[in-house]
């Protein structure tokens, strides 16, 4: 990193990209490939460390599987794109820089921030001190310890969203001599149609995954977990998926945030109250005709691109478009040799048609595998990555260009 960046000195026009997650990496690369020939474009992607943190394959980390190692300078390389390894610690949304591990600034003319999301520790009380998360690959790593010493006993893994889900069933594939519980406020597969809820419910039953649905944990204990109908169930490790939160620099840099704490965007994906900052991924409170995204690689890769394709037509002096994106499946692996493919509508509302088994299998492993595969396409091919899957079909960005 050049001494000019630190000190706010340099010519160049300086677009700082905060996180490198999903939807970070598709703004860095993006935006890097598009404007690599241009000498008057600076990019520096900020992350805490330089391996890429595969979110959608962690619960395989938990079980003591590895994965490659993607590092995160290494593709950078060839798109002249810099990388600042450090944590982010403030923003200053007014003076336009950004501190790092405070003990260095970064000055920004434009500032993507995409610094996602995390699991919900402080919702209830214990969870902190007691519960595992799946934050990371390290926090992964630690859970795989922890039931790779455990002879026997029980495994509490605490929310039925599709991360509970996929943890409960590998921890059951993996760990046969340990008693799996899966606890949560709604049933397993909601969103699903009736035919791939009831396959997924067949294939956690089959794993000897119990499911206690309608049930909402308010402690975390160092032997157990308590209900809020008075119960509690024994535990000797809690795996806790139930709820998420975002980091709380976007407020503090009095940053326009929604009730979660998001930054609220306009339809191009700036922040409504600092325009010379974009928002994407889980830290972004996006709203479509149908809602507001939901964080997924799904949605979190497209505004990524979309924000980088933005800031290259802003430097030609052209004005962005507005954000359209449609969600299309919904896949959940169920351990190793089963899954369930979910297809949808734009609105994430389930279609007719599913897919299980073997097939389902090695769809849901070819898309958890495709991100990076596609950034690599994109350091060549910038506009390969304005495909996005819409409706059912693979539609083209309007503003690809």
């Amino acid at each position: 990193m050049s001494a000019a960046h630190e000190a706010g000195t340099a010519s160049a026009h300086r677009v700082l990209i905060l996180g490198a997650g999903y939807a970070g990496m598709a703004a860095a690369i993006q935006l890097a490939a598009r404007t690599r020939r241009r000498t008057d474009v600076q990019v520096t992607l900020v992350n805490g460390q330089e391996r890429f943190t595969e979110r959608l394959r962690l619960h395989l980390v938990a079980t003591g599987q590895q994965l490659r190692e993607m590092h995160i300078p290494a593709l950078l390389d060839d798109t002249g794109a810099q990388f600042v390894r450090g944590w982010v610690t403030a923003v200053d949304a007014q003076a336009k820089t950004v501190r790092i591990d405070d003990s260095r600034v970064l000055h920004y003319d434009t500032l993507v921030y995409g610094l996602g999301s995390v699991a919900d520790t402080a919702l209830v009380p214990g969870v902190e001190e007691y519960a595992y998360t799946l934050d990371s690959a390290e926090d992964a790593a630690s859970l795989a310890e922890r039931l790779a010493r455990l002879a026997g006993g029980t495994v509490v893994v605490v929310g039925s969203g599709l991360t509970g889900v996929e943890s409960a069933a590998e921890i059951a594939e993996r760990h046969p001599e340990l008693n799996v519980v899966l606890v949560g406020r709604q049933e397993p597969g909601v969103t699903m149609n009736p035919r791939a809820r009831a396959y997924l419910r067949a294939a956690l039953d089959r794993l000897g995954v119990q499911v206690r649905c309608g049930a909402a944990v308010t402690k975390v204990l160092p032997d157990s977990v308590e209900l809020a109908d008075g119960t509690s169930i024994a535990a000797d490790v809690v795996l806790w998926t139930g709820g998420t939160r975002v980091s709380p620099l976007a407020a503090a840099a009095d940053l326009t945030v929604d009730q979660r704490g998001r930054v609220v965007t306009d339809a191009t994906l700036r922040s409504v109250s600092h325009p010379d900052v974009y928002a994407i991924g889980d830290a972004a409170a996006i709203r479509q005709g149908y809602g507001v995204l939901h964080g997924t690689c799904q949605s979190g890769m497209p505004t990524g691109v979309h924000a980088a394709v933005s800031i290259a037509r802003a430097l030609d002096g052209k004005l962005p478009r507005p954000f359209r994106f449609g969600y299309y499946h919904t896949p959940v692996s169920l351990g190793r040799h089963d899954a369930v493919v979910q297809f949808t509508h734009p609105d994430d509302s389930p279609r007719r048609v599913c897919l299980t088994g073997r097939v389902a299998v090695w769809y849901k492993e070819t898309v958890s595998a495709s991100p990076w595969p596609t950034y690599r396409r994109m350091v060549k091919l910038p506009s390969s990555g304005a495909f996005w899957p819409r409706g059912g079909r693979f539609t083209r960005l309007r503003d690809a260009r």
